[in-house]
This record gives structure tokens, C-alpha cells and sequence, in this order.
């Protein structure tokens, strides 16, 4: 999986961090719609891969710290779960303009990846079922394909059932 396709343009810093790491990855890009009602679902269809397999990067407040929750597009994040996750007692999604400044990226593009300021993250166990996801590259329209072993590595995430149907 070296293969990366250098359509993308310039590297992100999501994509720069898993270089530097050295980890197998490849990247995906697909024309990215402004009227789509959901990234991640934009992004599974336009990929064709399964929404089981593309991870949306949600921010999130855990007793007032940031914290980035990775889950599938095809759920929700359970905020009741993330706070446990965390061993924290209450979260709430964080202003977007927030999780914005701090991680770098804009909304649709957040990547779990080279954030401007590593958030504590937690990644749903839901991953480890398959061998390869895919998470955002770090701009809408470009998803970055790796194990979730490596993600999880990279990003010194917890593995935690944070999803819920």
C-alpha cells in the first residue's frame, strides 16, 4: 500500500506525518462537492468503500479539554462513551471555530493526523475489524488510507467502542 497518488498536490501535514513515520499508507482524492450534506459520506460513495471503513475526526470537549473522537461515517459519536473513554464525566462537541484553530485544519478536513496541536484521541474500536480505514488527509476531497494499528500509533490513541449505531 506505498502507492500514494501525487494528484492530491501539496502534502498536508497529515500526510507528511505518516511519511515521516515511514507507515504504509495510500491517498485517495475525489472531487469534493460543497453541497454534500455529510464529508464522510461524500467520501465513501465518491471512494466507493464501504462508510464501515471511512472514519469521520470529530472534536469534542471532555470536562473542557479537546479531544478528537475518530468513528465511523456510518455512526454517531456517543459523547456518554468518549467521556468514559477519556475518564472524564461529561462531553460535548466543541465549537468548530475552536477545533479548527487548534488542529489547523477546517471542518470536512480535520485529519486525526498533523494537527497543529496533537489533541488526546480516541479511536473506535471498530476499527481493528478491518485491515485498512480511511480518515481525512487533512482537506475536504482527500482521505488517506492506512491500518488502524498505525493510526493509532501515530496518533497515541486510545481504542475505545465510542460509536453507536
Amino acid at each position: 500500500m506505498a502507492k500514494k497518488n501525487r494528484r492530491q498536490g501539496s502534502a498536508t501535514p497529515a500526510i507528511v506525518a505518516a511519511t515521516e513515520a515511514g507507515i504504509p499508507f495510500a491517498t485517495h482524492a475525489y472531487e469534493h462537492d460543497a453541497a454534500a450534506a455529510s464529508y464522510g459520506e461524500e467520501a465513501a460513495e465518491a471512494l466507493g468503500v464501504p462508510a464501515e471503513r471511512v472514519f469521520k475526526t470529530l472534536v469534542a470537549e471532555v470536562d473542557g479539554a479537546l479531544t478528537v473522537a475518530v468513528v465511523p461515517v456510518s455512526a454517531s459519536l456517543d459523547l456518554k462513551a468518549l467521556a468514559s473513554a477519556r475518564g472524564g464525566k461529561r462531553a460535548v462537541m466543541a465549537d468548530p471555530a475552536a477545533a479548527e484553530r487548534t488542529t489547523g485544519y477546517v471542518r470536512g478536513g480535520i485529519s486525526p493526523l498533523g494537527q497543529r496541536k496533537p489533541l488526546p484521541t480516541v479511536l473506535d474500536a471498530s476499527a481493528e475489524e478491518h485491515p485498512t480505514i480511511c480518515v481525512s488527509a487533512g482537506r475536504r476531497g482527500l482521505e488517506i488510507e492506512l491500518a488502524p494499528g498505525d493510526l493509532a500509533e501515530l496518533t497515541g490513541a486510545a481504542l475505545a467502542p465510542v460509536a453507536r449505531a
